[in-house]
Formats: structure tokens, sequence, C-alpha cells
């Protein structure tokens, strides 16, 4: 235990350098920003943090204080037990995770996870979470873009929460065609069979399964799926940005 806290000090101070040598950008600007504020404090404003109420099961904001649940998640019902966002998705956190998914901006995963180790690190705790898995993106994807966003920002949440990151417990088997194009149905259809858990991988784990976007929650399922059918006891998600809730 002596020689683990030794080394997170080593790790906490070669990034500290690092910051120092290259200056870590804002995610929402993309100018320097101190490092240890990562968000410029103009920039900060612009942003619109979940705070309650927001949905019981999904995380994602609701304006009536009195509903348990959004209007998608009281009509149906989720693999995930339950999760939790840390902005809402709008024109700002759209585009800081447009450059950081296709523009190579990997930095913006270690601001995107300390803001959510504090927005929501409690919560992570507290439901007992023993393992992180980053929705993997394809092979194809994987080698088009060169990385997978999801598992850089897991790393990072795991390196800050001290849990293991586990990037070989999912795999997608199916390239899938971008769930922005298509609708709610056709988005749960694109995803069938889209994942496979390693068997035994992580069974009996309570894992916490990372994305960039939460949208009508069609991917979350399909992986979540996976990870119990291989074992897993329970999955709770965490996303950087949501959408809002859509009242028909």
């Amino acid at each position: 235990k002596n020689l683990e806290k030794v080394y997170q000090k080593i790790l906490l101070a070669d990034r500290f350098i690092l910051d120092l040598l290259y200056p870590p950008h804002c995610p929402v600007c993309d100018k320097v920003a101190l490092p240890k504020d990562g968000i410029c404090p103009q920039c900060r404003k612009k942003l619109n943090f979940i705070s309650e109420p927001f949905c019981m099961k999904c995380g994602k904001p609701i304006s009536d204080a009195r509903k348990e649940f959004c209007s998608d998640c009281g009509k149906k019902t989720h693999n995930f037990t339950q999760g939790r966002a840390l902005w809402v998705y709008g024109k700002e956190v759209k585009e800081s995770l447009y450059r950081f998914k296709y523009q190579n901006k990997r930095e913006y995963a270690g601001i995107y996870a300390r803001e959510i180790a504090g927005r929501h690190g409690a919560w992570i705790q507290s439901k007992k979470i023993q393992v992180i898995v980053p929705v993997p993106l394809h092979k194809n994807r994987h080698r088009k873009r060169g990385f997978n966003q999801a598992a850089v920002l897991a790393e990072e949440l795991g390196r800050i929460l001290n849990l293991p990151v586990d990037k070989k417990a999912l795999v997608r088997i199916r390239d899938t065609k971008p769930q922005k194009t298509l609708s709610n149905a056709e988005r749960k259809q694109n995803l069938k069979h889209a994942f496979c858990a390693k068997q035994n991988k992580v069974s009996g784990d309570i894992v916490l399964l990372v994305d960039d976007i939460y949208t009508t929650g069609s991917t979350l399922d399909a992986a979540a799926k996976a990870l119990l059918e291989s074992g897993v006891s329970q999955v709770f998600t965490c996303c950087v940005g949501i959408g809002g809730d859509v009242v028909s």
C-alpha cells in the first residue's frame, strides 16, 4: 500500500510537470487554460451542469421536480441500473466532444474526468463500483480514428478514482451505422447484437460503463445487456454529455 501511494504521488508529479511544459487547453474554447482550472472561468459559465431535478434512471435533466423519471425512461426499461451525466448536450459541449473525438484532443479527457469525479465521485463510490468499462469502438472505426474516446475518458476517470479499467471486457463485433442518423427505433435495431462481453471476464462485478454522449440510451443499453449476459451483476453508466428531456 505504501508503494502504491508513492507511485500515485510520482504520477501526480509527472502530470504537474507535463501540464507546465504542455499547458492543457480549455475543452470549451480550446485556448490554453491554467492546469488547476482546466476550464476557463468565462467558459464554465456557458456550460449547463446537470443538477436536480434529474431523471433517477438515466440522469437526464427534467423540468418537473415531482417526477421521478424523464419521459423516455418512463416508457421503457433499461438494461443498466442507473446513470449520471456531467453536462447537458448543448452547443458548447457538442463542439467540445467533436474536437475530442475527431480532432484528436485527447487532453480533454483529463478535464472531463476531473469534472465527473467532482460531481459524481461520491455517487460512484456509493454504488460500490469495482471496475470501469468503456463503450468500445468497432476495429474499423478505431483504426480510422486512431483511438477510442470512451477508453481515454475511462482511463482518466479510473486514475482519479483509483478504480481499475478493463478495456477488453467488451468488444464491438458489428460495425454499426452512426446513431445520430437514425430514429429511436432504428437506433435500437442498429445496435442489436453489436456488442459481445468476454465470458466471465468481469463476472460478478459491479460495472461503471463509460461513454461520451447519452441520447436515447440505446448504445449503453446494448452494451449493458452484453455485460449482464456475461455474468456481471449490475451496470451503472456515466457520460460527459446528455440530451434534455423531450416531452411528447
